[in-house]
Parts: structure tokens; sequence; C-alpha cells
């Protein structure tokens, strides 16, 4: 518990955001602590110029393993810039189906200008746009899921404070730089043909095959598929 402690000081020390944005209770989980640790890890690697603030940026998210992937593009190719440990995420493996189901959504979602929320209640967040085309064509309801800063989730994904600002001011960069829209694409978890086949019995291993298309063409090419919805499905395609 002191090494936890002293750790937790330390970094409140280093980091380029204080844990004083939370409760202090709150900045002691393990879980929170990681999420430090990962910003500022990605701090050093933007005051190192590895990577620039304003590059095209696309977020992967797998649940079971609780990573948030941030990608961006130098040189015209996708380069992992960091991997963020999630604080929170609530319900189980699935897609939301209903407001109120405390669900944690997947699939394939954008973030524009007008879904950055400066004024959070969870220091900053973006909205993730549930349901999307492919949610209401199921019938499937939700509103406001974010991914926001602090460690607290019913049915967001909650990054911690100093990891939602490298999170969220990535984001806002590659928009005010000129992307469009960031592509966040949410998977149940890594969609290996092993993890696949242990969750074969699952009621939606329909849902996440589609799923997988997504995942596959990037994994395979590192192209960020374009995503469209013929009648209750994904339609996923490379691009060019």
């Amino acid at each position: 518990m002191l090494k936890r402690l002293l750790t937790t000081l330390l970094l409140g020390i280093v980091a380029f955001t204080p844990v004083a944005a939370v409760a202090w209770w709150v900045s002691l989980e393990p879980d929170y602590v990681a999420g430090h640790r990962a910003a500022v890890k990605a701090q050093e690697k933007l005051d190192r110029g590895t990577f620039r603030s304003g590059l095209p940026v696309y977020v992967r998210i797998f649940k079971l393993e609780s990573i948030l992937e941030l990608w961006m593009q130098r040189d015209g190719e996708w380069q992992l810039f960091h991997s963020f440990p999630i604080c929170r995420w609530s319900g189980r493996l699935g897609p939301k189906l209903k407001e109120g189901d405390w669900q944690s959504p997947e699939g394939f979602y954008s973030v524009g200008k007008s879904s950055l929320n400066p004024n959070s209640s969870y220091h900053l967040s973006f909205n993730l746009g549930v349901p999307n085309a492919y949610d209401r064509s199921h019938g499937r309801t939700g509103s406001f899921l974010m991914v926001h800063g602090n460690c607290v989730s019913i049915g967001c994904y909650a990054m911690t404070d100093p990891g939602i600002d490298i999170i969220y001011g990535l984001t806002k960069a590659a928009l005010d730089g000129g992307q469009r829209r960031v592509p966040v694409h949410i998977f149940p978890f890594w969609m290996s043909e092993e993890n696949m086949a242990s969750h074969a019995q699952s009621k939606w291993i329909g849902f996440w095959r589609e799923l997988k298309v997504g995942f596959d063409i990037f994994e395979n090419d590192r192209k960020v598929p374009k995503v469209s919805v013929s009648p209750q499905r994904y339609v996923i395609r490379a691009p060019g």
C-alpha cells in the first residue's frame, strides 16, 4: 500500500496533468495510476517529437483487454502512437442494446468537431455517436456514450483525466488540422482466430464476425476500413 501511494504521488509530480482533477481516493486506484503512467509516457513521445499534434488520428478500443489504441498517420502510414489502459467500462461483451442498460458499445463509430465536449463533468469527453445507422437499423437506442476522463462508467469508456487529456487533445488537433472525422472502432476483444473460436458459442458471434472484417483489413494492410450500412449489416471494404 505504501509503495502504491508513493508511486501515485510521484506521478502526480511528473505528469503534465495533476490527479487533483478527481477525488483523491480515485487517484489512488491501481487502474487510475496505470492510466496516469500511460499518459506520462505518451507525453514523452510528443515531447521528443516522435509524433506531433495535428496528425490524422484513428482510435481502436478492445473491451476484454481494456485497451484503447491511438494511431497516427505519418508520411502516409498509420503508426501506433500509444496504447492506453481503459480505467473503466461497463456491462459485458456484446453491443449496447437500449438506453439505460449500462452497456458500453461495440461497433464502428466516428467523432467530429461537434462531438467534442471541453466542459464535460468527467474532465474532457467526446461523444461516440451512439446509436449509429447500424444500431438504429436494429432498433437499438442510447445517448451520450462517451470516451471521457475520471474512472467511472455507466456505459462510457473512462480513460482517467491525464489519459483523456492526451487522447482528446490529439483528436481535437487532428480535427482542427483538417481531418473530417476521427474513426473510433470498438471491438469486444482482440479478434484473432483463436479468440473468435473461444467465443464461438456467444449469441453475438455473427455480429462479431462483421466487426472482424474491419479488424482484419487494418491488421493486414494498415488501412482504415471504409464502413457503411446496408439493411442491418455493416458493409466494410478497404479504401482505395
